[in-house]
């Protein structure tokens, strides 16, 4: 008995059960250590070396600076000139009489005395313009984005209107065709692959020149092509 009390006692002795303060004060200081190191872990932007900081930053030079600044400023720049651009377009398209695309080439008439003008009605010199009717004033521009004309003709200054046989250019496609007359004997030829847009033209600037068709048909007869 003697001995199995000593072997009792000794196996209570190696493995004792822990009482239950044991247990409650081991436990939470377990659990707190595992959660400050979780803490530790997921701060935010943690630096586990000085290289990883060297390698997010970014130096400029002072010449690559005044170089961005240059480009904002160019972009705003263009930003403006862009919105000026549809203003004007707009403001075309809401009080122009009439406008579009035209082929347009000048001439200039024989004045007497001169010597007889070259015929080059073959040279084929039309380029296109964005023609612009608005008010008393014949507006030519290079496109119909550009915010100044690149040449204006007044209707006061208009003496003839009147239409010019069809012709066929290169391309192979029929082209309608008028001319407008100054009074300083510059001759404006305009043509379109569209009749109707040659028709109005017409009965527009005569209608605000208040012309008649006498004179055109004069002119249609004796003027050169």
């Amino acid at each position: 008995m003697d001995a199995a009390d000593g072997l009792s006692t000794s196996r209570s002795n190696l493995d004792p059960s822990p009482s239950p303060s044991r247990r409650r004060s081991w436990t939470p200081k377990r659990v707190m250590g595992a959660t400050s190191l979780l803490h530790l872990l997921s701060i935010p932007r943690l630096r586990w070396s000085s290289s990883n900081e060297d390698d997010d930053k970014v130096e400029l030079t002072r010449a690559e600076v005044e170089s961005l600044r240059s480009e904002i400023a160019d972009a705003d720049e263009r930003e403006s000139q862009l919105k000026a651009r549809l203003e004007n377009i707009d403001e075309v398209l809401r009080y122009a009489r009439l406008c579009g695309y035209l082929h347009i080439r000048s001439r200039w008439t024989q004045l007497p005395g001169e010597p007889p003008i070259i015929d080059d009605t073959d040279v084929d010199d039309w380029l296109p313009r964005f023609v612009v009717l608005q008010a008393q004033c014949i507006y030519y521009y290079l496109k119909s984005r550009e915010l100044s004309p690149l040449e204006s003709t007044m209707l006061s200054d208009v003496v003839e209107v009147g239409e010019l046989p069809n012709f066929v250019p290169e391309d192979g496609k029929t082209r309608h065709a008028f001319f407008i007359l100054t009074r300083q004997g510059l001759r404006f030829e305009c043509s379109s692959g569209c009749g109707i847009q040659v028709d109005s033209w017409v009965r527009a600037v005569r209608g605000d020149c208040k012309l008649t068709g006498d004179a055109e048909v004069s002119s249609k007869t004796s003027g050169s092509w």
